[in-house]
């Protein structure tokens, strides 16, 4: 009986990511790539929708707030998520950014500036704390070549 509750649950949680993704694919045109990863709970800007651009096999965590406009300001603009890109739980992505490909951005970070390709940044506002050699893999994991050669620095240190 637990096993046929779990399953129920499970189907219940892809059919309700499914729907999502179409109402946030075609309903409102977004640019969201099939492959990317929208966690629950991540509020995306639907005053203007078609500024939002994700590409594929990136993650937005749980919680995330990506806008494309600033009604203080009266900006509409346009806000890009690289592909192979990490964005942490709770982080804020401010209108008009860009986050170039493979970039890690850590939890509860602030993005006010772009973010280049291969970088790791944190923080309120966030900055750039590291610069990758390689590129990242799918969701922004790092490849297993990088966490050997991170092994063998260490090693030597």
């Amino acid at each position: 009986m637990h096993r046929l509750i779990l399953k129920i649950l499970e189907k219940l949680y892809l059919a309700k990511t499914a729907l999502r993704a179409f109402y946030l694919r075609q309903i409102l045109r977004m640019d969201i790539h099939p492959s990317a990863h929208i966690a629950s709970h991540v509020k995306l800007d639907k005053n203007f929708p078609s500024g939002i651009h994700i590409g594929e096999y990136s993650h937005i965590g749980y919680g995330c707030v990506v806008l494309s406009h600033d009604f203080v300001r009266a900006i509409y603009a346009h806000t890009r998520i690289g592909r192979h890109c990490f964005i942490g739980i709770r982080s804020i992505i401010m209108p008009g950014i860009t986050i170039g490909d493979c970039v890690i951005i850590g939890a509860g970070s602030v993005v006010t500036h772009d973010i280049p390709p291969r970088s790791i940044a944190a923080g309120n506002p966030a900055k750039i704390i590291r610069t990758l050699d390689d590129d990242l893999s799918r969701f922004g994991q790092f490849t297993k070549a990088m966490l050997a050669a991170k092994r063998a620095e260490s090693e030597a240190a």
